[in-house]
């Protein structure tokens, strides 16, 4: 019989009454989306890793002081703050990223996939590999609701809330990102 999974609030109450392991809980369950989110953004390990960190601390003392009011919306809280933190770090650079392929390691390879040989694993890093370079393709705000939707699961009331557009502005962004990329798959006849 599985343990019953506990919520995201019930973690929080018990971190604040000392368990400081369900701090642990919470960043294991929720780093693969919201590192993805940052590294999607920045394009740099490192850079994406200082940023994840910097996320944390902010939502410790967060948590500490007593000022989280996000119940039911952990995950979306920590992504606008990982986000917020992307802005700020591009603002004091002065500049927006740029579009460039990555050196680092692959994100990806922090999903396991049970049963995977290795011919099938080199064929799904590979179908990443080419997703990603299609993704650095588009503009950068189809490039973000793309990222928020598809990595961080975000709905999209919360990215038009995240990114201060409306929600139908941020719709059609993921519209023209899923037909741009629609485009490149054929131009480039790339099999994913």
């Amino acid at each position: 019989m599985r343990k019953p999974i506990i919520s995201d609030e019930e973690l929080i109450a018990q971190y604040l009454h000392g368990n400081e392991t369900c701090l642990k809980m919470l960043i294991n369950r929720h780093k693969s989306k919201i590192f993805t989110s940052i590294y999607l953004l920045v394009k740099d390990r490192a850079l994406a890793e200082d940023i994840f960190q910097d996320a944390f601390v902010k939502v410790i003392n967060t948590l500490r002081k007593g000022s989280y009011q996000e119940e039911g919306k952990f995950l979306q809280w920590v992504i606008r703050i990982a986000r917020n933190l992307v802005i700020d770090h591009f603002r004091k650079l002065n500049k927006l990223p740029t579009i460039s392929d990555s050196e680092g390691n692959d994100v990806f390879s922090y999903i396991s996939i049970a049963d995977e040989n290795r011919e099938d694993e080199i064929m799904r890093e590979q179908s990443h590999d080419r997703v990603r370079q299609l993704i650095q393709q588009l503009p950068e705000e189809q490039k973000e609701v793309l990222i928020l939707r598809h990595y961080a699961n975000l709905s999209f009331k919360e990215i038009a809330d995240l990114t201060g557009v409306s929600i139908n502005t941020a719709l059609g962004r993921m519209r023209y990102a899923l037909t741009n990329m629609r485009k490149l798959i054929l131009k480039h006849q790339i099999t994913l």
